[in-house]
């Protein structure tokens, strides 16, 4: 006969599928404050402006959907946010590209070789830049790029945003040449190569999550600024967050038209995301910042 389980092993069970049980129910719950806001910006976004203040959520049943608060988001003042839209993507993308270009080198050099100032010293530099309110840089970037004629220029814009997402580029490469074994630096040496070859053979093609995720987070703020798009920008780059800010007139709130232009606004951050969400995953379990 076969002995029948202790006491304790089946109030262990019965501890462990406990636990089970309110995990997912926390996650559930986080899913649901996660998800609430974006859930509720697409069932507006196909509501009239009556129905878009009555608590409704099942189309056909509750209320009839229409197409017309994308269409005018699409169309409305001749396009303009198909205009704002690109010049959001342009700014977006010259920033990630240019801050990738200066993080990998400088977070492979803050990785394999150590400074007179010492590397803590650079590190914390660059958390500090993201500590730094950017009110408090707004108008001495103003008074800089005034004469310099960079206001309402994309050169302006991208090398502003570039400062503010550079950090994240510098760490999170910083973080993944860390963790690459220096054998494979010294062989290659040993082989032949200079410091160049082997940075560009070696450590570059196994950096590729970490490049990912840096792009796609570098691309996200970048793609989000508002405050220093709101001051910088003008007719010729206006960006999309600023047309998102417009959309309410003043005696009334269109929900459903800036609902469906606030989802356009998030749609391009999402879709890039879940595209390398693979490298993503990998490229932010590096190890903490040491030095």
């Amino acid at each position: 006969m076969s002995a029948e389980p202790q006491p304790n092993i089946i109030s262990q069970l019965r501890m462990i599928r406990w636990q089970r049980v309110l995990l997912w129910i926390a996650i559930g719950g986080v899913m649901f404050v996660a998800l609430y806001p974006v859930v509720w910006a697409l069932i507006t976004s196909f509501k009239r402006a009556d129905d878009a203040l009555q608590a409704t959520v099942i189309p056909f049943l509750q209320f009839q959907p229409t197409l017309d608060n994308w269409s005018l988001a699409l169309t409305r003042n001749e396009g303009r946010a198909l205009v704002a839209f690109s010049s959001s993507l342009v700014i977006a993308l010259g920033a990630a590209l240019v801050a990738l270009l200066l993080g990998t080198l400088a977070g492979y050099g803050l990785a394999r070789y150590r400074y007179g100032i010492g590397n803590r010293t650079v590190i914390a530099w660059l958390l500090a830049q993201r500590l730094l309110p950017p009110v408090a840089t707004i108008i001495p970037v103003l008074l800089i790029f005034e004469p310099l004629r960079l206001t309402d220029s994309y050169i302006g814009l991208i090398a502003v945003n570039t400062t503010f997402v550079l950090p994240f580029a510098v760490l999170i490469m910083r973080d993944c040449f860390a963790e690459l074994p220096p054998e494979l630096r010294e062989q290659a040496l040993v082989d032949g190569a200079n410091d160049y070859q082997a940075f560009r053979r070696i450590a570059l093609p196994l950096a590729r999550p970490a490049l990912a995720a840096a792009a796609v987070i570098c691309f996200a703020f970048a793609w989000n600024e508002f405050m220093f798009a709101s001051v910088l920008a003008g007719p010729n780059t206006r960006t999309f967050p600023l047309l998102v800010s417009s959309g309410s007139a003043a005696r009334e709130s269109a929900y459903g038209f800036v609902a469906a232009r606030a989802l356009m606004a998030v749609a391009l951050p999402v879709v890039a995301s879940l595209l390398v969400q693979r490298f993503i995953v990998r490229g932010l379990t590096f190890g903490v910042v040491r030095a």
